[in-house]
């Protein structure tokens, strides 16, 4: 067991805890880099319109779903250690592949393989066909995400086995607030970064740049990952906090470690929490993504700011969502001072956490008054999404075996996937729909004024180029946004509601 000789506790699950936080950190960084670059740089270089990033982004969240269910299950197999690297190791190789898209594209099109960065963009500026080069610089950036899903699938499972590993029941509430925060701050640190670098570099270096973080974190998980009762720097006083109410867990110095029985996927469903648990990240997950994956594209498209101009707005919204902490605390409040047991405590926090994203009903109407309104509330809203998040992940860990954690976590993973599948189409969908449909040029609808683009794309350049000509144009994608803003809104007192619904008191699955 430990090699540590102390009479106090050591706190080594807190160094873990800190490599969690920053592993989420740049799996959220890798995340981002597409939604920060694809407006000023990408979409110019291939002709993109909302719905194709739409696809990339609702197809990245199917195969996410696809790659949680299976990561559960392999990181149960590989177990933490080997399974996190295997994670972390794929999701760098498919960030890195986004920068040679542009490559592939120029192979492709023009049969030159050679060309640099800057030489492929010169190739394809000289094919004619918009459509050959919209499908096939599409396909490769889906291609990309596909590699990056399934690595990043592996992230939330081993991190929920681990935290399950190093921390007691009461206090993983915290820690899984705390390295989840690294969502947060992941995406905090990508608007004041990113851009910058995809300015001066060329959007292919941000890809690269940022997915080689990953490679370095990988050492770190090396160096210090061992199990509780096995590492040198847990001491006997820590490692019996860690295992004060794990019963499926017992670990005696010099006793042999009992086999614990596997959870099938048929058994796992078969579970009520399974589906209360599934069914509150179906409906939350696509919140969280929404706001992470269009908000930059929602500054671009309502208040006409490039990546570089909403750098500030974006480190402020995601400053805010730091508030999120308090949903670690909050629980661990009603649990030690009102004498709730973990699952009621918990609930009844997320309970509140669910009314604060109804202020993004404001969002759009008061965005009138200034763009800092609705920063500020998509902001507040995104703070109540992670301390959400951290509590519903903790409910796997309240109710379920640890043999059994990685693979519920990556089923709700599943779930989360595909409402974020379907939230991220309907986006770019309805986005692109109300851009043409309800826009009006010098009062008239645009498709009335030009009814040749009812079945077809408008220009690169076409609202634009209408201004510059003295027209008076008012674009309705705004009221786009205010139907997903709406739908986000309500989505975390549904999903409370049924969750409770389906596990009304707290118990336990053996």
């Amino acid at each position: 067991m430990s090699s540590v000789k102390s009479s106090k506790p050591t706190n080594f699950r807190w160094t873990i805890c800190i490599l969690l936080f920053i592993a989420t950190t740049i799996n959220y960084l890798d995340r981002q880099v597409l939604s920060l670059t694809w407006k000023d740089f990408i979409a110019p270089e291939f002709h993109w319109n909302n719905n194709d990033y739409g696809n990339i982004t609702a197809l990245f969240s199917i195969f996410y779903a696809v790659g949680m269910l299976f990561a559960g299950k392999f990181v149960d197999w590989m177990d933490t250690k080997k399974g996190f690297l295997w994670a972390i190791g794929i999701w760098s190789v498919g960030a890195i592949l986004h920068a040679f898209c542009g490559i592939a594209t120029s192979g492709i099109l023009t049969g030159s393989w050679s060309a640099g960065f800057h030489g492929s963009k010169e190739l394809i500026g000289t094919v004619s066909n918009t459509s050959a080069i919209i499908s096939t610089s599409v396909s490769l950036f889906i291609f990309a995400r596909f590699v990056l899903a399934i690595g990043e699938a592996g992230n939330f499972p081993a991190a929920i086995k681990t935290t399950a590993e190093y921390f007691p029941k009461k206090d993983r509430a915290l820690s899984t607030s705390i390295w989840n925060a690294g969502a947060t701050v992941g995406a905090l640190a990508a608007p004041i970064t990113i851009p910058f670098i995809a300015k001066s570099m060329g959007w292919e270096w941000a890809f690269i740049i940022i997915g080689a973080l990953g490679f370095l974190w990988m050492g770190l998980w090396v160096f210090y990952y061992k199990k509780p009762h096995e590492h040198h720097k847990v001491n006997e006083h820590e490692l019996t906090y860690i295992q004060q109410d794990q019963e499926d867990f017992q670990v005696e110095e010099n006793a042999p470690q009992t086999e614990e029985r596997k959870f099938s996927f048929k058994e796992c469903f078969s579970h009520r929490q399974t589906w209360a648990f599934a069914f509150g990240k179906f409906m939350t997950d696509g919140v969280w993504w929404f706001f992470l994956f269009w908000t930059p594209a929602y500054l671009s498209s309502v208040y006409q700011m490039d990546s570089t101009q909403s750098a500030l707005p974006l480190f402020v919204l995601y400053m805010i969502t730091l508030l999120s902490i308090i949903g670690g605390w909050l629980p661990k409040y009603f649990v030690e001072k009102k004498g709730m047991n973990a699952y009621s405590g918990r609930m009844k926090a997320m309970l509140i956490f669910a009314f604060f994203p109804l202020l993004a009903l404001l969002a759009q109407p008061l965005g009138s008054v200034t763009y800092w309104i609705p920063v500020l509330i998509i902001g507040i809203a995104g703070a109540a999404h992670q301390a959400w998040s951290a509590n519903i992940f903790s409910t796997v860990g309240d109710m379920f075996p640890k043999k059994a954690i990685a693979t519920i976590t990556g089923i709700g993973g599943m779930a989360g996937g595909i409402g974020s599948f379907i939230i991220n189409k309907s986006s770019g969908v309805l986005f692109d729909h109300a851009h043409k449909a309800w826009s009006t040029v010098d009062g008239i609808p645009l498709l009335e004024k030009y009814p040749q683009y009812i079945n077809e794309r408008l220009p690169d350049g076409f609202f634009e180029q209408l201004k510059k000509s003295g027209a008076v144009v008012v674009d309705g994608i705004d009221k786009g946004y205010m139907i997903i803003f709406s739908v986000c809104a309500v989505a975390y007192l549904i999903a409370w509601t049924v969750m409770k619904t389906l596990v009304p008191k707290y118990k336990v699955i053996k």
